[in-house]
């Protein structure tokens, strides 16, 4: 087969590309900071020749708005995660969601349930044999472009060779755009006091050789701070970002007491810096794989001692944990919160920890309670009561796995905010006394 011909033969502009869409159906976007921001922009720019096309997508990271008012009769916002610029569109009723587990959705994309007549990929040229690398998301990513009757790649030079389950072949492809432009890139935040009391009361529940699941963002960070005194830690994890790299070139992680994929990152994407991406690029110790083998809590549970860190909008006194949800209104998504709950649960020596600060403040200044008697009405529960295992706050540690629900109920007052523990107590002795 002579990939360079094909090459040659399926490159076209990126309007001739966006040409090969159908008008109605459903287009799968790559995902995270591989969306491929040159296509959507193009597709955006041909919006009158769709009707009411639906684009899947789980994070998004910026980019054009499909949800621009007026642009309902050409775009239907499809999503299983919710994000900044998908909000207001749920809210108001002209974009829907579908709950679904992470490690699932390569399933459901496989047999139907989520349609996928398109995908718009974005990866870095083919090496010598025709082959080009996904680059920093893998997760259901794989399974679209395998499913999808149409199939448009983005080249680009920036995007970061990655190892593992995640080439695909030049002949793959229907259409071929080469474009350069910058990957979206996810700074890390600033960690506060707060966040640096929560990640020292996670780390204190780290062993050594312990494997890990950490994501992103101010609380996974802070637990990677309090974390140089551990050894040969391993990552087993639905993403890393660079609070990650700091570990590993420390030695801390190692990956050697992996009991799968040892002395290798195992990860399904990345969000981070371009320090980040560089790492990744062209460095087997990152190991690329789909979500329904990295997040699949039957996986999970085979690694050595996991443990998760994941993060909630509150927990009621029965432990049920709202994480995506806050009432009616869907603020983000299941993602791969519960698969690695399950997962580190059903392991021998695991932990899942939920950890969230203890209180909140609204943009109006109230503060509020994030361990609360009842969920907010309408609010999704995405752990389950039997499900989770131990909640974090920066006041301590309750353990709720086999605790009655009075035990559950004392254990999570005792690490909520002084400033309502009171309050708490009352509504304890309602109940419960």
């Amino acid at each position: 087969m002579n990939w360079e011909q094909i090459y040659k033969d399926r490159l076209m502009t990126k309007e001739e590309a966006i040409a090969l869409l159908p008008k109605s159906g459903t287009v799968v976007l790559h995902h995270a900071v591989m969306e491929p921001q040159t296509l959507v922009r193009e597709m955006v720019n041909q919006r009158e020749r769709f009707d009411h096309l639906h684009v899947f997508h789980m994070v998004r990271n910026g980019g054009v708005d499909i949800t621009t008012p007026g642009y309902e009769q050409y775009f239907e916002d499809d999503m299983i995660f919710a994000g900044a610029n998908s909000r207001a569109a749920l809210a108001a009723g002209i974009a829907d969601y579908r709950p679904c587990f992470f490690y699932e959705l390569p399933i459901q994309i496989r047999n139907g349930k989520i349609p996928c007549d398109a995908f718009m990929a974005q990866v870095c040229p083919p090496d010598k044999h025709g082959f080009c690398s996904l680059g920093a998301s893998v997760d259901y990513s794989l399974q679209a472009l395998r499913t999808a009757k149409t199939v448009i790649a983005q080249i680009n030079p920036r995007a970061p060779r990655a190892f593992g389950n995640c080439f695909v072949h030049v002949s793959e492809f229907d259409a071929i755009v080469e474009v350069e432009e910058d990957l979206y890139t996810i700074r890390p935040l600033e960690i506060g006091d707060e966040e640096k009391q929560i990640g020292a009361n996670c780390a204190s529940l780290i062993e050594d050789g312990c494997t890990l699941q950490l994501g992103i963002g101010g609380i996974p960070d802070a637990v990677m701070l309090f974390l140089d005194n551990k050894k040969d830690l391993g990552i087993h994890s639905e993403m890393i970002s660079d609070g990650t790299l700091a570990l590993y070139e420390r030695g801390v992680i190692n990956n050697s007491k992996k009991t799968e994929n040892a002395g290798k990152m195992t990860v399904t994407f990345l969000m981070g810096t371009e320090k980040l991406y560089n790492f990744v690029h062209d460095n087997p110790v990152v190991d690329m794989h789909p979500v329904d083998y990295v997040n699949h809590p039957t996986v999970i549970m085979r690694q050595y001692k996991p443990v998760s860190v994941n993060s909630a909008i509150e927990v009621d006194f029965m432990g049920q944990v709202a994480a995506e949800s806050i009432g009616l209104n869907q603020f983000s998504g299941t993602g791969g919160q519960v698969d690695f709950i399950r997962g580190c649960t059903m392991a021998e020596g695991g932990r899942a920890i939920i950890a969230m600060p203890s209180s909140t403040v609204k943009k109006d200044g109230t503060r509020l309670s994030k361990i609360v008697p009842f969920l907010k009405e309408g609010a999704a529960v995405t752990t389950l009561r039997t499900d989770v295992d131990t909640i974090v706050t920066e006041q301590g540690v309750a353990e709720l796995k086999g605790k009655t629900l009075r035990e559950r109920a004392k254990a999570l007052i005792a690490v909520a905010h002084p400033d309502f523990r009171a309050d708490l107590m009352k509504e304890y002795n309602r109940r419960f006394v």
